[in-house]
């Protein structure tokens, strides 16, 4: 099938850094490469990839400050249109921007929505083009816009590449705690320190600032790294992040929105850690209470330092096969091409069955096995060998 993929120009296709949609584009892409299909990239110059890229900016556009970068956006749709009779099927991951093009061509158009839709100024646009097909990344995205009528096709969970993010039977010895991804008050990063103080691990955060936050940051967060055991690494390449993933006791992800994936809890899973999050958009989805992490259903700094005492029963290997079956790019990819077959079959007038409305089930695993021996770290029996207020012993 010829596939021309669409990527956002904020970051490279993969980004050097943050960037989760860029990233999971990469690894859509290089998934459908291998299986014999025939892509084109739409994306920033310094992206790197096995389809055929049509480069449409020098440079990620964060890292390389362009001033306008609606402008490109709507020169890399005007493009990718231009060239429409060459593919069987668009692929657009820049929300709802390619919908006018889209509504014009013969080529269909996939539309995968990539970002919260419970905004009035999406449910606007979203309820001007109700004939474009559409994918979620989870089914809590769809929440807040059910009551409109929109071409659902499914809901296709988005996948990493596993070899990027090696599994760890252990996390590192003395234990510590991550935090990773953007510095914002949604994100809960003044509530993962007060966690490692209470408990008393060590806690690593990777994360960027965004210009938007930065007051914030400079008011709320910046002032907590004072406190002992706290350690600020900024952006992190996705080697370092794997490392830094893998050697943790658990991801903390006290949320405080209506996440519509949460692409670092997949990525910490499939390095065998446990996430321990608030609840929140495709929290439920993602993590299996009990199993892959715990959910605090309280949403409190007290039960979440509970269930980091407690997260060390959770077997690691359970994380991998979890992400393994369902978040996988070899996952992704066969079930976007499902949805491709059935979008393009339309397009051409021919029979298809209806959409795949309630999208693909996770395949779940099985109920959590007692860990043997216990404790944190290699030699310890109890897990109350460190805890409180004071530091790890």
């Amino acid at each position: 099938m010829r596939i021309a993929q669409i990527a956002p120009l904020y970051e490279a296709v993969p980004p050097k850094f943050y960037g989760g949609t860029e990233r999971v584009v990469h690894a859509l892409v290089e998934e459908l490469v291998r299986r014999g299909h025939e892509v084109t990239l739409f994306a920033s110059a310094d992206s790197r990839t096995s389809a055929r890229l049509v480069p449409m900016a020098e440079g990620g556009l964060r890292l390389t400050g362009a001033r306008d970068g609606l402008a490109l956006h709507m020169a890399m749709l005007e493009e990718v249109y231009a060239q429409a009779d060459r593919f069987d099927i668009i692929h657009s991951h820049v929300d709802y921007l390619a919908f006018p093009f889209a509504r014009h061509s013969p080529t269909p158009t996939l539309t995968t929505l990539h970002g919260r839709l419970d905004l009035p100024e999406t449910r606007r646009i979203l309820s001007r083009f109700p004939e474009q097909p559409l994918v979620s990344i989870s089914h809590s995205q769809r929440i807040p816009v059910r009551d409109l009528s929109l071409r659902w096709q499914a809901t296709v969970y988005n996948g990493i590449r596993l070899e990027h993010f090696p599994f760890r039977q252990e996390p590192e010895d003395p234990p510590y705690l991550v935090f990773l991804g953007r510095i914002s008050p949604e994100k809960g990063p003044v509530q993962a320190i007060e966690v490692a103080r209470r408990v008393g691990l060590p806690l690593k955060i990777a994360a960027k600032i965004d210009p938007a936050d930065r007051a914030w940051a400079e008011t709320h967060f910046l002032p907590l790294l004072d406190t002992p055991g706290v350690e600020y690494l900024g952006e992190v390449d996705e080697k370092a992040k794997a490392e830094l993933l893998g050697g943790a006791l658990a991801l903390l992800f006290p949320i405080d929105w209506p996440e519509p994936f949460g692409l670092v809890m997949a990525e910490a899973m499939a390095c065998g850690t446990p996430v321990i999050a608030f609840p929140g958009g495709s929290v439920d989805e993602v993590v299996v209470d009990g199993v892959t992490g715990i959910v605090c259903r309280s949403r409190t700094v007290e039960e979440m330092v509970q269930a980091v005492r407690q997260v060390e029963k959770l077997e690691r290997a359970a994380c991998r096969r979890h992400v393994e079956e369902n978040f996988s790019s070899a996952v992704m990819a066969e079930r976007y091409e499902a949805v491709y077959r059935r979008v393009v079959a339309e397009a051409r007038g021919e029979t298809v069955g209806v959409p795949f409305e309630e999208g693909f089930r996770l395949r779940m695993p099985p109920p959590p096995r007692p860990r043997q021996g216990g404790g944190l770290g290699k030699g310890k029996a109890e897990p109350t060998a460190w805890g409180g207020e004071g530091r790890a012993q």
